[in-house]
């Protein structure tokens, strides 16, 4: 009797020393609660440096605390920027707006229709064009930008529009999003009940197809908008004329212009830079909800 108790007090206290569930998931949520802080504030110390540093003017920007603020200036800096060279710093908004706003319709257009036809046909050679797509991811832009402008110098389209619309058109990272979102929203009976209607394969996929993925089509002209609006060494190497540069491009030139003939723009620069970051800004927030339900679809996938 004596041993069976003990065991029975052993086998209770073994119990008591087990983790309590609750407490585990209490201290895992305070561990993510702090990586969110923590990669928050790294993530908008830069913005609220650049903030800062667009209120002041070069007095300030030199022997003041770079993050608070010395005087309130943003306006004048604003006015100087709209107005310096002309207001060259309009033309480079437009031209960004060009480049970023069209190349990405258009190569939204074409991403869906070719995620469409990889999801949704069969075809000879299907798994090896889904292959290459796949395999394009690990190709950095940077590498193929000194052949697109040795193609673009022979076709005579260096520092036109057109270098920088022709390979928004492509994105394989758009392609795979889009066959993704394909599969997950576009039944095969609802084509072959367009089919039997007597629809053709244009009409179903401009009155159909295109209707049902507003929201991977919104997620995926975001991303390539972003993308385009920040790229810097694709315009930097086939645009050459001022006037058809874009706005990180022009940014970069006057930051140069201090080494090259003495003339300190670096107060324009940070309110140039400020003012280029809005319009992605006001993007992401009129678009969160399509954004967030796409990527999450495809990360669920």
């Amino acid at each position: 009797m004596t041993l069976t108790a003990d065991r029975r007090t052993t086998r209770q206290v073994r119990r008591l020393d087990k983790p309590d569930p609750a407490a585990r998931s209490r201290g895992g949520q305070r561990f993510l609660l702090v990586g969110l802080v923590l990669a928050s504030a790294y993530s908008l110390f830069p913005v609220w440096w650049l903030i800062v540093a667009a209120t002041k003017n070069r007095t300030g920007l030199y022997q003041s605390n770079g993050l608070w603020f010395s005087g309130m200036h943003l306006w004048a800096n604003v006015r100087q920027v709209f107005t310096y060279e002309n207001g060259i710093f309009l033309r480079w908004t437009a031209n960004s707006f060009l480049y970023a706003g069209v190349g990405s319709l258009g190569g939204t257009l074409i991403a869906l229709a070719t995620g469409y036809g990889l999801a949704r046909f069969e075809f000879p050679g299907r798994s090896a064009v889904f292959a290459c797509v796949v395999g394009s991811f690990l190709i950095p832009i940077a590498l193929l930008t000194l052949p697109l402008y040795l193609m673009f110098s022979k076709i005579g389209l260096v520092d036109t529009p057109w270098a920088m619309l022709i390979p928004c058109l492509i994105n394989p990272f758009s392609v795979y999003l889009a066959k993704v979102y394909t599969e997950a929203t576009i039944p095969f009976e609802l084509l072959e009940a367009a089919r039997l209607d007597g629809a053709g394969e244009l009409r179903i996929f401009f009155s159909i197809v295109l209707r049902m993925m507003t929201t991977g089509g919104a997620t995926v002209f975001l991303l390539a908008f972003v993308n385009t609006w920040n790229a810097f060494f694709l315009p930097l190497t086939v645009l050459r004329g001022e006037n058809n540069w874009t706005l990180n491009i022009g940014l970069y030139n006057w930051s140069g212009k201090r080494l090259e003939s003495g003339v300190d723009l670096t107060g324009l620069v940070l309110t140039g830079a400020l003012l280029s970051i809005v319009p992605m800004a006001v993007m992401m927030v009129a678009m969160r909800r399509y954004w967030r339900t796409g990527v999450t679809l495809g990360a669920l996938k």
